[in-house]
């Protein structure tokens, strides 16, 4: 059997996940401190997991409807308001989806044409290029800089639009930058965008992990902006619900009827429980999301100081869980940083080039882990430094 007769070279020619390389090597070694993986450490919070485990008591465990639980699209209608003050119609305008991942890979396909450029921003995260490649289009890469605090400038936007440009992709929070657009941003990019037909496909999935005075501003918030924009959200990052896969997209119903189309007959409809344990996280949940703010806020503090007190500039990350610190002082590439960390001193960090070209000279390090773990790495890192 030649299974390169067989298999799609659009997909074999994609490379497997930067991220995953390096924790996959950390999982075979012993003593290995990570602070590589995107995800909480914190448990699902309790009131969740019970309204979860009380649907299945109750036998809840049937299809629901193909865009989500009534109930579920009308608390994340009250939600996008409360939060965001953006007005979304639970009827026709949410569809409740298997993790963000999935909202942003239909939204995609229902977009693409063959030869559509999408722009995406980079360094960010691994699946937009992947996604828009499967789909038929053709990424278009936008590289951003430290000098610009990794945001989405217009001259740069400008720079880019061509005649088939389709879309451009917003991923604020950055992963990995932890850059983030405050609402003066968001308004010079909606100029430029304003009298195209380019669709913006926002990626919000770290919205509620926004450090400072500043609270998160969707660009569909922002004037004449929501009736080009899906906006990507979930609950993974915010109520720490990794595994339940629960995420949903929101956006103008001529292209969320579409969108669920393809939901419709891909996926059917997202987990039962785990529509039920996200009713709970919208209603009580604000709480338990503060309490892990401040235990974040505590974490960024203490590995943004101890990456600078070592030599490694690391700028203020503003969203998300996540530093970047420049390691170019080293003389290292990324990829010989982080290999020859893991191996010397059993701490696992990701290269910046994971997310794009543009991230050579730099790593990502996770703080959703706890401030003695983040210790004990920067401690390791101190001692690899010392020895180049």
């Amino acid at each position: 059997m030649d299974y390169t007769k067989i298999l799609s070279p659009v997909v074999t020619e994609v490379p497997p996940s930067g991220i995953r390389k390096y924790f996959d090597i950390a999982e075979s070694m012993q003593g290995v401190i990570s602070l590589g993986v995107g995800e909480p450490d914190f448990p699902t919070p309790w009131e969740i997991r019970k309204a979860g485990i009380l649907s299945l008591e109750a036998g809840k465990t049937r299809y629901t409807a193909n865009k989500g639980l009534e109930q579920l699209r009308v608390e994340i209608s009250a939600y996008m308001k409360r939060k965001y003050q953006l007005n979304y119609s639970p009827t026709d305008e949410i569809l409740v989806t298997v993790g963000g991942s999935e909202a942003i890979d239909m939204t995609l396909r229902a977009v693409i044409c063959p030869g559509d450029e999408i722009i995406i921003p980079q360094p960010s995260y691994v699946c937009y290029e992947p996604m828009v490649r499967f789909s038929g289009g053709v990424p278009v890469i936008l590289e951003t800089t430290a000098e610009h605090d990794f945001k989405v400038t217009p001259e740069m936007l400008r720079s880019v639009i061509t005649p088939r440009t389709k879309a451009l992709i917003m991923p604020y929070p950055c992963n990995p930058t932890g850059a983030i657009m405050e609402r003066e941003d968001l308004e010079a990019v909606a100029e430029v965008l304003r009298d195209t037909n380019i669709l913006v496909l926002s990626d919000e999935i770290y919205a509620e992990l926004t450090f400072g005075a500043r609270s998160h501003v969707s660009i569909a918030a922002i004037e004449g902006m929501k009736e080009r924009c899906v906006v990507v959200n979930g609950f993974s990052k915010t109520f720490s619900m990794t595994g339940w896969r629960m995420g949903y997209a929101c956006g103008p119903e001529p292209i969320m009827r579409q969108v669920t189309k393809i939901h419709q007959f891909a996926i059917m409809s997202a987990p039962t429980t785990a529509q039920y344990a996200a009713i709970e996280a919208l209603r009580h949940g604000d709480e338990a999301v503060k309490n892990m703010m401040e235990e974040y806020d505590m974490r960024r503090r203490l590995i943004v100081s101890g990456f600078n007190r070592l030599g490694l500039t690391c700028r203020e990350p503003k969203g998300a869980f996540y530093a970047f610190p420049c390691i170019r002082s080293t003389g290292l590439t990324s990829d010989a940083f982080c290999e020859q960390l893991l191996y010397s001193q059993r701490v696992a960090v990701v290269p910046g080039t994971a997310f794009g070209a543009g991230g050579e000279g730099f790593v990502r390090a996770s703080y959703c882990y706890s401030t003695e773990h983040i210790r004990e790495a920067l401690n390791r890192i101190e001692r690899f430094l010392k020895t180049l």
